[in-house]
């Protein structure tokens, strides 16, 4: 097509429809039809027969519906008498879109990506052109997307950031400085319209732009996912993506809503994916039946490209024997440093809290817990049904300081050093220590082995030779044998987090 005129935009319209059982194929109904709403003085616009439902469409300007179905009811009363037609009613509130396109498959397949299924259509014989009904509540949403894939315009993406601490102040910087040239180079339009925190939402249709924090501190919205299912149906915005830059366990209930309501899902948060494997297939399920996405690459490894490799390696069908490594790049962080310098325990994690590296209460990173999160949505990438109890979990910190409050605990640190010198002095010559999560066993069996534990390993060894805050993984299979797939890099920080979670919104728009 080479211009917009080419797209006919009829809005106010009513569908008549006309069930009965028999009458189709009749000689002179379509004939009686016409005649009766000529005389009426009604114009009509489409007329479609639908062989499954044994009716007839007609479409007409919705000021003229009601006369319409009395005039039909009035002219084949007989058959109403006889039961040949079962019922003549109104549909309103509908718009015709009429287009040509090369490939119909595809506008269609994009439009039921969103949730838009016609009403009503009409194919002209022998030419490329289709009439399609939708309800007025979706014709732009449904304008925009035909408009997108026939003229070959940059499809817009509309994104919903949750939660906008560290990780998402920087995705949403990141989304807007790269906006411009993904637009030029990618031939999409990302727009966040909604950005919400765990009290409120705020909402811009057109995009936000350097300005969202203070459209963020001035938002009276609350914030909950109606709200933001409400706007996203009432703008009528296609594409649509939400980001979850939580660690809420609260909003990942809202995963199901939100993928039955056109969402597609992108997420750093680790919660949904160590739920109760009941619940990790509901979603699964959901997603499916909705055709939906759901990518969560941050998972494990932040903006490593791991959770990817291990997909394409298990639907490739190649046999994962082993999954190890260090997961954690504050337990990375601490170890490496512990390992090399003389300087205490609880001098390394006071460091390490100083820099940023540690959750606010250093135990959260020293129970495992977070390694083993990340270790059970390995597992679950090849099909094993284990559950978080499963998982045998080395916790570093003393029983005694478990319970004891943050600011008690960090003021005790200290009684941890004795323990882990000897831990460090007891090793073989030329070993190191590092914080290790192991997936083994038989892999081709519903359950894995899991552990998550202090180990000792050669200093020349890939784990050994691990420096910073980097993260490190192993990926044993049976074609490669003793020599792993080896990903290393950096596996915390927001910024690295961000970029991870920018390139999984891509990839979701790209395949929209």
């Amino acid at each position: 097509m080479k211009n917009a005129n080419e797209i006919k935009f009829l809005k106010n319209r009513s569908i008549v429809k006309f069930e009965g059982e028999d009458f189709l194929g009749e000689i002179g109904i379509d004939g009686r039809i016409f005649k009766a709403l000529t005389l009426a003085r009604i114009s009509v616009g489409v007329i479609s027969q639908q062989a499954v439902e044994n009716g007839i469409s007609i479409l007409v300007h919705e000021n003229d519906a009601e006369k319409a179905v009395a005039c039909l009811i009035d002219e084949f009363e007989a058959e109403r008498k006889s039961g040949k037609v079962s019922q003549i009613y109104s549909i309103n509130n509908v718009s015709v879109i009429g287009f040509v396109a090369e490939d119909f498959n595809k506008v269609f397949a994009e439009l039921a990506r969103n949730n838009v299924f016609p009403l009503l259509l009409n194919q002209v014989a022998g030419e490329n052109r289709v009439n399609i009904v939708v309800t007025s509540s979706q014709d732009e949403k449904t304008r925009n997307i035909i408009e997108s894939e026939i003229f070959k315009k940059p499809k817009t993406v509309h994104l919903a950031i949750i939660g906008h601490g560290n990780v998402g102040k920087t995705l949403i910087e990141q989304v807007l400085e790269s906006a411009e040239e993904i637009k030029k180079r990618k031939k999409i339009d990302l727009k966040v319209v909604a950005v919400a925190n765990s009290k409120k939402i705020a909402f811009n249709k057109k995009g936000f732009d350097a300005n969202w924090g203070d459209e963020v501190l001035t938002a009276e919205r609350p914030s909950n996912v109606e709200e933001l299912i409400n706007f996203s149906n009432e703008n009528q915005l296609e594409n649509l993506i939400v980001v979850d830059n939580t660690a809420s366990k609260d909003f990942v209930k809202n995963y199901h809503a939100l993928a039955e309501n056109g969402f597609d899902l992108v997420s750093s948060n680790k919660i949904f994916n160590t739920l109760p494997i009941e619940e990790y297939r509901k979603l699964r399920y959901t997603l499916s039946k909705n055709n939906r996405r759901y990518l969560y690459e941050t998972n494990v490894g932040a903006g490593l490209p791991l959770i990817d490799t291990i997909k394409l390696l298990h639907l490739s069908g190649e046999n994962i024997t082993r999954i190890k490594g260090v997961f954690s790049g504050t337990l990375s962080y601490v170890f490496n440093n512990f390992s090399l310098r003389d300087d205490k325990f609880s001098t390394i994690i006071n460091e390490a809290l100083e820099k940023g590296y540690t959750e606010p209460d250093p135990r959260e990173d020293l129970s495992g817990n977070d390694v083993a999160r990340k270790l059970l949505i390995l597992a679950r990438e090849l099909d094993l049904i284990n559950e978080f109890g499963d998982i045998n979990i080395q916790n570093l910190v003393p029983e005694s300081l478990l319970e004891v409050s943050k600011s008690e605990f960090l003021s005790r640190l200290e009684e941890l050093d004795e323990e882990y010198q000897k831990i460090k002095e007891n090793q073989e010559p030329g070993h190191v220590l590092r914080y290790v999560g192991d997936l083994h066993g038989d892999l081709q069996k519903d359950k894995g082995e899991l552990d998550v534990k202090l180990v000792s390993v050669p200093a020349t060894s890939a784990l050994g030779q691990l420096k910073g805050s980097d993260s490190i993984f192993e990926i044993y299979t049976e074609s490669y044998g003793e020599n792993p797939i080896v990903i290393m890099g950096a596996g915390a920080g927001a910024k690295v987090t961000a970029r991870g979670v920018f390139g999984d919104i891509l990839r979701v728009s790209e395949t929209k």
